[in-house]
């Protein structure tokens, strides 16, 4: 596949380093904040794309369909909520849930979902990186295609907030809202919240950053002060507002008192990593009565996944080799094994804890060269999700386990989708990518 061979031997830079600075500088116009950006995240940014082909583009997307017909099943609603905390049944009034992450690896031919999220982070900033790659190994008409799709995300993520806001039929237009996210300024993805709160209000919706514990409730309307707040963009990891702190946004949701997205229910119907095994399970599917063609889609493509039951202990440790571990409500990969790395004092823990076991898939491979050698970076392909559709792609590219942003050469990355005759020039398939030069071009247009 050309996607693969350039993935492994080219070699362009295609971020312009000084527009990334310009864009940050344009969005957040603070010399401060932009130092915040480059201090505490100078892995954020990959200068180097990743290339999928259109097929593989075309798979995710049918995969994403099949999940989202499955979760309308009435039958499978039952099943999963049946099982939930009580506050994933309260009805969210109409919002469906923002930034779905539907992330996948990718790896010659092979496709395979790793997880599903409902809250996944980093829109924003590929919006703004997108303005910053200029070119790289695509004809024009790809490369129009690539900067046209970027000019449009930020329409489509202020597009699909105010849907929010019309789907939970409220009278009067989004006027306010409140970003949310525990230890705020702390956060490592900060920065987007900054970015996000900039979108908002030159779109005329006033936006606070906000803690889980700075609201009231006043007369039936959630409160940050004297602001009334209508809509609530959340980005906590306490899924179920359990924690203390997040009692008022609790009451406010089940009062209806503002508009909350992504809410408890999404994530009980799409992020909890049981649904997986669920969902790779053909008996249980053909049960609940998912027609045989939905059936082939989701298990070709969702890695194999089972909860990790002790009666099962000896075979899941027998096995343990090909398969990862994950907390069932668990994010950002805490609490996350391989099992090749498993010692039996984690092993117990897993056993005793609420966890999946999901079958290995190695991810894709981008090979980039640094100042004295050439390393390879892995990466994975993350698709933002809308109400079933893809809003944007990205790559995150990495070394270790999983996902970290602290790689050099590595972060987010752009994804450029080909067909397999759309490339500007052949990469040499033989080529021994340690032997390449900075640029893998015959002709010099990146």
């Amino acid at each position: 596949m050309i996607s693969e061979q350039l993935n492994r031997h080219c070699f362009c830079v295609s971020l312009d380093a000084d527009g990334l600075k310009q864009a940050l500088i344009s969005e957040l116009d603070s010399p401060d904040l932009i130092s915040l950006v480059e201090e505490r995240c100078p892995y954020l940014f990959s200068a180097r794309p990743v290339f999928i082909s259109e097929k593989q583009a075309a798979t995710m997307a049918a995969v994403i369909a099949a999940v989202e017909t499955v979760v309308a099943l009435p039958s499978f609603r039952e099943h999963v909520l049946a099982h939930a905390p009580d506050i994933a049944r309260h009805d969210p009034g109409g919002a469906t849930g923002v930034f779905y992450g539907y992330d996948f690896h990718v790896a010659d031919d092979r496709i395979g979902v790793i997880e599903i999220n409902t809250n996944a982070g980093g829109a924003m900033l590929n919006a703004v990186m997108a303005r910053a790659h200029h070119s790289c190994c695509l004809d024009h008409v790809a490369m129009a295609l690539a900067t046209d799709q970027a000019a449009a995300l930020e329409q489509s993520m202020i597009d699909m907030f105010r849907m929010e806001w019309a789907g939970s039929q409220r009278a009067q237009p989004l006027r306010t809202l409140a970003i949310v996210d525990k230890d705020l300024h702390q956060q490592y993805l900060y920065p987007e919240f900054l970015l996000f709160q900039r979108m908002f209000e030159r779109n005329g919706i006033k936006t606070i950053l906000a803690e889980p514990s700075d609201f009231i409730l006043r007369d039936g309307k959630l409160m940050h002060g004297d602001l009334p707040v209508d809509l609530v963009y959340n980005r906590l990891t306490d899924f179920m507002l359990e924690a203390p702190e997040s009692g008022v946004l609790r009451t406010a949701y089940l009062q209806n008192a503002m508009v909350l997205t992504p809410h408890p229910q999404a994530h009980a119907l799409y992020a909890d990593k049981r649904n997986l095994a669920l969902l790779s399970d053909a008996n249980w599917l053909t049960s609940i009565g998912v027609p045989p063609e939905v059936q082939d889609v989701l298990l070709q493509y969702i890695l194999k996944t089972e909860e990790v039951m002790p009666a099962h202990a000896d075979r899941l440790w027998a096995e343990r080799r090909q398969l990862f571990f994950k907390p069932s409500a668990g994010y950002g990969s805490r609490a996350a094994y391989r099992g090749d790395k498993l010692t039996k004092r984690v092993w117990h823990d897993i056993l005793a804890g609420d966890y999946v076991a999901q079958r290995i898939m190695a991810p894709g491979e981008r090979i980039s060269p640094t100042d004295d050698k050439v390393e390879s970076l892995k990466f994975d392909i993350r698709c933002y999700v809308y109400q079933g559709q893809i809003s944007w792609m990205a790559a995150r590219m990495y070394q270790g386990q999983t996902t970290n942003f602290r790689t050099p050469g590595g972060g987010f990355a752009p994804v450029y989708r080909l067909a397999e005759l759309d490339v500007a020039r052949e990469t040499p398939s033989g080529a021994d990518a340690s032997t390449q030069t900075a640029s893998c071009c015959a002709k010099s247009r990146c």
